[in-house]
């Protein structure tokens, strides 16, 4: 039986990679800040393919919500076997008109919350000798992206951090590595304009935009025993993108 923390599960590709990790030989600990209703319906897809499944409130950003949902991993079955930190958030716009609030959240959410994700469940999976962490980078990390100065430092400070913590612990029988979606379906990718996603597809060789799904399924991958020699790396799922 495995135990495994996905953040942000509530929708998008937190949901899918729940709802991929999901089995009968599987826990699942569904984190949400403040969509419970989306986490229940996490949670219920879960429990259709055999997952025991627990919900869980936590704000990533904050070091004390971290320790709870962790806590209540440990106290669910007394250990954590996979982590991936999936949550995080935008506030997009120019950088010489963003307010240093909207620069500070998404560093907040995105990179100090896989920062605080990694260093609370570190210490159960040393004493385990056993762990899978899989973190939610972007390619606009490695590219950049005109509007997202805060989310691009946040995605590519995931991938150093990635690397860091990997070559940190890999003789400790704990991998960690990062998945960079490209331009993925999702509620995020939902709000853009017609424009903006005709120019968006166009940059993909592959002419069309992944589904969280596809994500999902390296993310399954990399938390497997079949990655067991694969770490430190970031893998983008980009429909070839990263190419130009």
């Amino acid at each position: 039986m495995k135990t495994a923390i996905v953040t942000g599960a509530g929708r998008g590709i937190g949901r899918a990679t729940a709802v991929r990790l999901a089995g009968p030989d599987v826990t699942l600990i569904i984190n949400y800040n403040s969509s419970s209703r989306g986490a229940d319906e996490t949670a219920e897809l879960c429990r259709e393919k055999g997952a025991e499944v627990i919900t869980v409130q936590a704000d990533v950003s904050k070091a004390s919500d971290c320790e709870k949902l962790v806590s209540a991993a440990l106290e669910k079955t007394g250990r954590i076997d996979v982590l991936v930190n999936n949550a995080g958030i935008t506030r997009d716009g120019l950088l010489m008109r963003m307010s240093e609030e909207d620069f500070d959240d998404v560093i907040a959410a995105n990179l100090r919350g896989t920062f605080l994700m990694m260093k609370a469940v570190s210490g159960i999976m040393l004493r385990q000798k056993y762990g899978r962490i899989v973190n939610l980078a972007s390619v606009v990390g490695i590219t950049g992206n005109a509007g997202q100065a805060n989310y691009s430092a946040s995605k590519a400070g995931i991938s150093a951090l990635t690397r860091s913590f990997a070559q940190e612990i890999a003789r400790k029988g704990i991998t960690v590595n990062a998945v960079a979606p490209g331009f993925i379906n999702t509620a995020m990718t939902e709000a853009m304009t017609e424009t903006a996603m005709k120019a968006a597809v166009g940059a993909i060789p592959m002419g069309r935009p992944g589904e969280p799904e596809d994500v999902a399924e390296l993310i399954a991958f990399l938390a497997g025993d079949g990655a067991k020699y694969i770490t430190g790396q970031t893998i983008c799922v980009d429909g070839g993108m990263c190419m130009r």
